[in-house]
């Protein structure tokens, strides 16, 4: 059985699970979420903590099971504490600024680059050079600040562009005569 698929999820104070047949809603201080099973795994609710297992001996049934608790646990993680991601812009004349659920960005393009927060989502900038993306559902931050990245991806000569605050860009040496 998957490794990550044996060890239950808890479901902390405050965080209501429901279980339907076809839907595993998560309600918490951070919103609502929904997930519809795999039918290969069978999930279980007792005392406070999520089951997850296979239901029959294959190989899919097996990574299945390990996925749908690492997904239900982003849910639950979700709901109770929230996801962000941190962007920072690196370049001279770069700069970002939030204002209610848009974001618009100056780097380097003859235009304004804007983007709409989708639902759920909240936008900050605490200073024009960062950008720190918040929500409940950990799929759809990390693919938001994917699709922002992917405007001006950092270049690998002097660095300049959008990365995340963690992201290391290796520099490479410039040609010689």
């Amino acid at each position: 059985m998957s490794r990550v698929g044996k060890s239950p999820v808890t479901v902390p104070q405050g965080v209501d699970v429901t279980m339907n047949n076809d839907q595993i809603s998560v309600k918490g201080a951070g919103g609502t979420l929904s997930l519809t099973p795999n039918a290969l795994v069978k999930v279980a609710l007792n005392d406070g903590k999520l089951t997850f297992a296979p239901v029959n001996e294959s190989r899919e049934a097996n990574a299945m099971s390990g996925t749908m608790r690492q997904l239900v646990n982003n849910m639950v993680v979700g709901v109770s504490k929230g996801f962000e991601k941190k962007l920072t812009l690196i370049g001279v004349g770069f700069k970002a600024a939030a204002s209610g659920s848009k974001l618009n960005l100056a780097i380097g393009f003859s235009h304004p680059v804007n983007f709409e927060m989708p639902q759920g989502i909240t936008v900050a900038t605490p200073t024009p050079t960062e950008i720190i993306l918040k929500g409940a559902d950990r799929q759809r931050v990390g693919q938001l600040a994917a699709e922002i990245r992917a405007v001006r991806p950092p270049e690998p000569y002097k660095g300049k562009g959008i990365r995340y605050s963690d992201e290391k860009v290796v520099i490479k040496e410039t040609k010689k005569k």
